[in-house]
């Protein structure tokens, strides 16, 4: 089979030499390694320890009531497994109970206590209790002792990110619809708010916090409930102020890249990744993480689109990553019953289907590689399955590279007006042909529009 190449560069695949590392590709269904399904993460933080990234956020598989707060752990940023439920529906606790809202989850650990604190915003339906929700744990992704809520100092609370100094002195980031955005400086043992640090008379919800080298830069939103805005930052070189006017870091009028921040993760000395949530309020459990690296130049921040891009978080650095060879699906092997499919949304407006299902429908894509490594292939579908209470109507199917199988999951699409998603996997190609074949898991898998193969950057 003969790629489309999207533009010259592709021609890196057929290189020769040492592969690249696996990307990340913003707004693409990421599956977990050990579970096959998308990642419910949402509206999360990540903690590091001894070598290892966890990522904590809210399941979000049945909609916007709460079900679980749950960790994952990564050594890369890409390969992800799942690890537990840090805190569970609960009947018996009034926060934690049916109809309740917990959301924006963040993980600190106590060098004092040697405890890991939770800090959750906890709220009723029609979000008028705004309180913060506290927790504990022995280790970063076991069970919490879920302790209660309150208001901060009597505030309101709603949308919260943390921060923690060097020197260990933590501090909750806290949006009060009645009056604006906070610092609020928690107590030695992170388990109550102390007093107010910083405020302004501005609404950043979802507030996030990084500081580099002697600066602070705090990122937040406009308040526009699921719908996307163009979110902003300010700096300053003291907590207490005085900042900076609060102003975008992404291009204006891309709403952020139709995301909302979430976390800012330090990257190297200087510079940090922005992590946050592509929300489809119609399919939560289906929503985008949208991570991309933040550009920082003393008080000027920028955040640029990257359709893939990889991170080495040891040296600090990363990179784009190299442009796509497109394969179209209608010109794969088709077997067992998979059949082309008229497509208004799609690349030649035509796509597979009937893949899986009774008759193992299966698409078969032969892609050429230079040498042997690591590589993020990139597969374009459509999943029209209705969404319910209790699904966000993923399916799944079997991806096979030369051989080796792995669970792919393919959330539904319904939420994007019969357009194409993505759903991405994490494989290694061996130098010369390799197979790329998708088949159905447990029924139906989805419909497949275009096969995308990032260039490989090979040595001599």
């Amino acid at each position: 089979m003969t790629p489309i190449l999207t533009t010259a560069l592709t021609g890196l695949l057929l290189a020769g030499g040492v592969l690249a590392k696996h990307d990340i590709v913003p707004g693409a269904a990421w599956t977990a390694s050990n579970t096959g399904r998308h990642i419910q993460a949402h509206g999360h933080g990540i903690t590091y320890e001894d070598g290892v990234y966890y990522m904590i956020g809210e399941e979000k598989s049945e909609g916007s009531s709460f079900q679980a707060v749950n960790c994952y752990s990564s050594t890369n940023l890409v390969d992800w497994d799942f690890v537990g439920n840090l805190i569970s529906r609960d009947d018996s606790e009034p926060d934690l109970g049916p109809n309740r809202i917990i959301e924006r989850p963040k993980v600190l650990k106590n060098d004092q206590t040697g405890k890991y604190v939770l800090f959750l915003h906890v709220d009723s339906s029609d979000y008028k209790d705004a309180r913060v929700g506290w927790g504990t744990g022995d280790t970063i992704c076991g069970e919490y002792n879920y302790l209660g809520s309150s208001r901060p100092l009597g505030k309101q609370s709603r949308d919260i990110g943390v921060f923690k100094e060097e020197d260990g002195t933590a501090y909750l980031l806290t949006e009060d619809r009645e009056y604006g955005t906070r610092i609020m400086r928690l107590s030695e043992d992170y388990l109550s708010v102390e007093e107010i640090t910083m405020e302004w008379e501005y609404f950043a919800e979802s507030p996030a916090m990084v500081k580099r080298g002697g600066t602070y830069y705090i990122f937040g939103s406009h308040l526009t409930g699921w719908n996307p805005n163009d979110n902003v930052y300010s700096t300053a070189q003291n907590l207490s102020g005085p900042w900076t006017e609060w102003t975008e870091f992404a291009p204006v009028g891309t709403n952020t890249y139709s995301s909302q921040v979430s976390f800012v993760l330090p990257l190297g000395d200087d510079n940090a990744i922005y992590m946050g949530d592509r929300w489809f309020p119609n399919n939560l459990g289906a929503s985008e993480y949208i991570w991309l690296p933040l550009q920082i130049d003393g008080n000027t921040v920028r955040l640029d689109w990257y359709d893939n891009w990889s991170v080495d978080m040891e040296a600090g650095t990363w990179q784009p990553g190299f442009p796509y060879a497109e394969y179209e699906a209608e010109a794969a092997e088709l077997s067992n019953e998979a059949r082309l499919l008229d497509c208004g949304g799609c690349s030649g407006s035509q796509m597979v289907g009937y893949i899986g299902g009774p008759q193992g429908g299966t698409v078969s894509f032969d892609v050429e590689a230079a040498c042997d490594g690591d590589v993020t292939l990139v597969l374009k579908y459509r999943n029209g399955d209705k969404v319910t209470t209790t699904t966000f109507g993923a399916r799944n199917a079997i991806v096979s590279v030369g051989g080796v199988e792995q669970t792919v999951d393919f959330p539904s699409t319904r939420h994007k007006g019969g357009q194409t998603a993505e759903s991405v996997v994490q494989t290694a190609v061996k130098e010369g042909s390799n197979i790329v074949a998708v088949s159905g898991a447990d029924g139906w898998g989805p419909d497949l529009d275009v096969l995308l193969v990032p260039g490989l950057s090979c040595g001599s």
